[in-house]
């Protein structure tokens, strides 16, 4: 029997890592769409996170959503028809998992969504869209929280849906004496714990020069110095619009085990980010969201806030949020052991 991980996405790469090799012996086919083609977002996590080689390579590239999500369809169904499949895995919520969901469930073809069931309920939101739709195309859908199932059953889905914990908690696990090791923090001359770490790339942060201006006007006036690793989407905008970072100290994005190492050395994160919302958490470090949702409730009062767009209030909100003592010791997202239970459910699903 066989299975085809569909992955394109930095965050999809980071969920893939602890999975891939585990559900021996069915067949394993790795598929990349190539929704990120840059090296940085790319083929550097795939050697870092020991990651094989992909079978196929779509190649798709940049475009809009809808262009993204077309062409990826076409080319993966192709390569469904070809394969013939038992079984789909879909990760996260980028173009790429809904092409991969809705190429799936249009040629009968098992489903699988490796964290299913998260919600912000923003529907500006592209991710929130993808995600929606692919636990409704999904027969088989792990959760990493008890969060995200109450969410599904509200849905009214309730059929092969196993709590498994968060698989990016498995692969920080795996990969944190790596990280304690880096000298990512030497190489940028920067002291533990004297620097705020920051990332951005949300549409409603960066697509509009007023508020790029404004959120590196706040993080240049803060306290300590901010680096921001720049995605490359957020550098296009920054350069389209002649924006002025001021003090914000731009570096290049970072491989997997430099950036947590920069998560655990940093006194606190910025970030509109979910994965790297997770990642503070993980990294015991307080979190400042510039969104006015999160797929992620469970970390509100537990290290970390929402902002918003309330660019101007940054620096109180520093000030307020390291006034405060957090453990960061509840078990929100598993044991850490999520692939193998993942492993185990699929063989018994797919071999019985």
């Amino acid at each position: 029997m066989k299975v085809v991980h569909l992955v394109g996405a930095r965050p999809n790469f980071v969920k893939l890592a602890p999975l891939i090799g585990k559900l021996h012996p069915l067949k394993e086919v790795l598929v990349h769409s190539g929704q990120h083609y840059d090296y940085t977002m790319d083929k550097v996590f795939f050697d870092t996170l020991g990651i094989k080689e992909p079978d196929y390579h779509l190649g798709v590239g940049s475009g809009s959503h809808a262009e993204q999500t077309g062409k990826i369809m076409v080319e993966f169904e192709r390569i469904c028809l070809k394969e013939k499949p038992h079984l789909v895995i879909v990760y996260g919520d980028c173009n790429t998992t809904i092409a991969g969901a809705l190429v799936a469930a249009k040629l009968h073809i098992p489903l699988c969504h490796i964290e299913a069931g998260i919600r912000s309920y923003d529907r500006e939101m592209p991710e929130e869209i993808n995600r929606v739709l692919t636990d409704h195309c999904s027969d088989y859908l792990f959760a990493p929280t008890m969060t995200a199932v109450k969410n599904l059953e509200q849905e009214g889905i309730t059929k092969n849906v196993f709590n498994v914990g968060d698989i990016m908690f498995e692969t920080y696990l795996e990969f944190m004496e790596q990280a304690s090791a880096s000298t990512v923090i030497e190489r940028l001359g920067l002291s533990k714990k004297e620097f705020y770490l920051a990332t951005l790339h949300r549409p409603s942060n960066v697509d509009f020069k007023e508020k790029l201006e404004r959120v590196f006007r706040a993080m240049s006036q803060l306290d300590k110095p901010v680096v921001l690793p720049l995605h490359p989407r957020t550098r296009k905008r920054v350069e389209l619009h002649k924006v002025d970072t001021g003090g914000v100290r731009l570096i290049e994005p970072q491989p997997y085990i430099d950036m947590i190492a920069l998560e655990k050395s940093a006194r606190l994160i910025i970030t509109d980010s979910g994965g790297v919302q997770k990642e503070a958490y993980y990294a015991k470090t307080p979190c400042i969201v510039l969104r006015t949702t999160t797929e992620w409730p469970e970390l509100l009062g537990n290290g970390a806030v929402l902002l918003g767009e309330d660019y101007e209030a940054l620096g109180e909100e520093v000030v307020e949020l390291l006034s405060q003592s957090f453990t960061f010791d509840k078990l929100f997202f598993g044991d850490g052991n999520t692939s193998n239970k993942i492993a185990k459910i699929l063989k018994s699903k797919l071999l019985s």
